[in-house]
């Protein structure tokens, strides 16, 4: 097959798994539709191609009714970033309700609705579990009945897990994120999901989440971001127990910055390299074989840096 009819070829990018989540594709050529990417050349003479660098940017605990104008200034910040949207749960206090939608999230975060990824928080899970949370997304929320589910962006697999469902080595979530894994051929991989695993703020370690983190750092992948914790801090590469890990760690940032006021530090956990308490969002350049990270502040200077893929 020549180089051209090769770049000509087209497949369908949903691909439904066990358990209830789904992988779909978000990116590739522009001239193609949402969901439909190029197929990648084969063969001796052809070298994969690189997809083009893709943002990821979001932040989570994010649309207080109450918390004045805070949301809408992270909003603001996005309105000059393009990418995909990721929403880390509790996007709608204070309990996640239709009303909290379109009161506290619709007017600021919800402009960029249609270009968001989201995961549910506790808060959406305070309302029957999470219904109203599922029927503003649709289905850029995952399947109601799971809440996860995975896509490619550019380069990268990106994984939205459940934190508010059963998490532990036998959940049906837990089988659905190895096979997920396995099925993936990126080199890069991101997860994201509401309850950290690691963080030195009011809630603390989330240490239920240790599976997950188990089972993505066994298939190397490179990033987790959570929220919870109203703040930002940025953790060293580690593995699932809480040690130094440069080779084959996951670095995880806490980003629950999007509105809702900020917390303090309270127990600075080990590995952990940079705390803010301040609202903003985080900005992420995924690009093939490695990704920059931008904390865009609305409080003075943020942090930014870069890292490789495994």
């Amino acid at each position: 097959m020549t180089r051209a009819i090769a770049l000509a070829v087209v497949v369908l990018g949903v691909v439904c798994l066990s358990c209830g989540g789904t992988r779909d594709t978000l990116t590739g050529p522009t001239n193609l539709p949402t969901g439909v990417r190029s197929a990648t050349p084969s063969g001796p003479d052809l070298a994969p191609l690189a997809l083009p660098t893709e943002i990821f940017v979001g932040a989570g605990d994010i649309g207080q009714c109450t918390g004045g104008g805070v949301a809408q200034a992270t909003a603001r910040l996005l309105d000059s970033i393009d990418g995909t949207v990721f929403a880390l749960g509790d996007n709608a206090y204070p309990s996640g309700t239709a009303q909290d939608y379109q009161g506290c999230y619709d007017a600021t975060w919800g402009r960029f609705k249609s270009r968001t990824r989201p995961v549910a928080g506790n808060h959406e899970y305070d309302t029957a579990a999470g219904a109203p949370y599922y029927a503003y997304f649709g289905a850029n929320a995952g399947p109601a009945s799971a809440g996860y589910y995975s896509f490619d962006l550019g380069n990268w697999h990106v994984i939205a897990l459940n934190s508010n469902i059963p998490v532990g080595r036998a959940s049906a979530q837990a089988a659905w994120l190895r096979a997920d894994l396995a099925a993936s051929t990126a080199r890069c991989t991101l997860a994201y999901w509401h309850f950290p695993l690691f963080s030195s703020s009011q809630h603390g370690n989330m240490d239920q989440m240790r599976e997950f983190w188990r089972i993505l750092h066994d298939a190397g992948a490179e990033i987790v971001l959570s929220a919870h914790d109203h703040v930002y801090e940025r953790f060293a590469p580690q593995d699932p127990d809480g040690s130094a890990d440069p080779e084959r760690g996951i670095r995880e940032f806490v980003a629950g910055t999007g509105g809702a006021p900020p917390y303090p530090f309270v127990n600075v956990k080990a590995n952990s390299e940079v705390r803010m308490s301040a609202n903003g969002v985080l900005k992420l350049t995924l690009k093939a074989g490695s990704y920059d990270w931008n904390f865009v502040s609305l409080a003075g200077p943020g942090d930014a840096g870069s890292g490789t893929c495994h």
